[in-house]
């Protein structure tokens, strides 16, 4: 072989080495920010639950000892839920695939790259909201509400009222807050007001656990009907339907909006409200809301009796449900419990003996909650007992017991934070034939 012969296969050997190098290179802007802002941003973000933000490229390179750390522990991002029971569309937990290609980005120095054009981007993260673009309307009270540092558990209805020009169909729904940190669960109803009511009479807001608790007579007037009933528990992102699925949002009327503040030291000022996305899209399939259990319907056919958890001991608590009304198809899966709760599992017993599963939450932690979106819609035929158990573990060796040594819980009552509940909620819509076969992916 000549030199020159050498020098050319010198040569090949050299590009496919550089052309083979180039292609395993990872950088930030083409590779890896659409992973964080997939999994990460929604709760890495300002007035999130997490505790620092994961915005921008300097935000995670000044975080990648940690991230490396947590991501291949499994224990970020947060996903709690059995995908081997059920797998839920809205899974955020990181494949070993993704796993390995953000460590080999940290291992390479994480490159930053050329900026990406806008097309290969994730769906951009804005400040006011986890959806992909601005809400049509937020409502949220005329003021903050100063949480007091006391040290105690505060329940707080909010009353705001609304008038549009006209009725709008909803696609999408979203808790917000500057400080999710500080807040236990929110409820809101939003309630259809008729021209004879005064909506802005009745005061703007009651303080249950220091007020008085007799002026909640002033929102009975309002509270005839009812449109959408929805919430937020800390882990959980937005609520979004498929096409043509939704509800449909009053043009005059009042929210009520339930928030539940954990305990804290310090005084803090809260403003929590509600993002709705409407859509010129109609509605053809109407979504409802059920909650079973604790605050709900069988809240007292519980087994044992769900008014005490003893001390030192793991406890099981079940109720089975009879659905006599209609066939379901289920949208959303949301569990719940409290600090005690060790294992959490739902499913349905058809008419002809058929298990149907639901949720499975193995290790129970009530820091990620989710609302859990199914990948095709369940059907639920008429007739099927839901049944709901929940294990709780009230000894020294939970460490997120809320008393050392352990105490008896109370299950009753105002559903603080230290006390628990046993509930199971379901997103659904009147079944039709074929339902279990629809694309329900969202389509924005």
């Amino acid at each position: 072989m000549n030199s020159f012969q050498n020098c050319l296969l010198s040569f090949i050997f050299c590009l496919a080495y550089s052309l083979a190098a180039s292609a395993q290179a990872l950088t930030y802007n083409k590779d890896i920010a659409p992973i964080i802002r997939q999994n990460c941003a929604s709760c890495h973000k300002p007035g999130e639950a997490a505790p620092f933000s994961l915005l921008t490229y300097e935000d995670v390179v000044k975080r990648t000892t940690f991230i490396k750390k947590v991501i291949q522990d499994r224990y970020m991002p947060p996903w709690k839920a059995d995908n081997g029971y059920r797998h839920f569309a809205n899974d955020r937990s990181l494949s070993d695939e993704t796993i390995q290609k953000l460590v080999s980005w940290i291992d390479q120095q994480v490159p930053r790259g050329r900026h990406a054009s806008a097309s290969s981007l994730a769906k951009p993260v804005l400040k006011e909201t986890n959806y992909y673009r601005k809400p049509d309307l937020y409502l949220q009270p005329d003021s903050a509400f100063l949480v007091k540092g006391e040290n105690i558990d505060r329940f707080v209805i909010f009353k705001i009222p609304f008038a549009l020009p006209d009725s709008a169909n909803v696609e999408a729904i979203e808790f917000i807050s500057n400080n999710k940190k500080l807040i236990h669960h929110a409820n809101f109803a939003i309630h259809p007001v008729d021209d004879s009511v005064d909506i802005e009479n009745a005061v703007k807001r009651i303080d249950l656990t220091v007020g008085d608790r007799r002026q909640y007579g002033q929102y009975l007037p309002f509270r005839k009907k009812i449109s959408y009933y929805g919430g937020w528990i800390p882990g959980t992102s937005i609520e979004s339907y498929p096409e043509n699925f939704g509800w449909v949002f009053p043009k005059r009327g009042v929210m009520l909006l339930t928030v539940h503040y954990s305990p804290t030291a310090k005084d803090t000022e809260v403003i929590s409200g509600v993002n709705f996305f409407f859509t010129k899209r109609s509605i053809s399939r109407r979504v409802k809301v059920i909650s079973f259990g604790s605050g709900g319907i069988g809240e007292k056919d519980i087994q044992p009796s769900f008014t005490f958890i003893p001390p030192n001991k793991v406890s099981k608590f079940t109720l089975d449900v009879t659905n006599p009304s209609e066939d379901q198809s289920v949208l959303y899966i949301w569990p719940h419990m409290h600090l005690l709760g060790k294992e959490f599992r739902a499913y349905a017993i058809s008419p002809e003996a058929d298990t149907i599963p639901l949720v499975h939450i193995p290790q129970w932690d009530f820091r990620w909650q989710e609302i859990y979106r199914v990948e095709k819609l369940i059907k639920v035929p008429r007739g099927s007992v839901i049944h709901i158990e929940g294990d709780y573990d009230n000894t020294a060796d939970n460490p997120m017991n809320p008393n050392d040594p352990p105490e008896g819980i109370f299950s009753w009552g105002d559903m603080k934070t230290n006390q628990e509940m046993l509930t199971l909620i379901l997103v659904f819509l009147p079944y039709k034939k074929g339902d279990e076969a629809l694309d329900i992916n969202v389509k924005n």
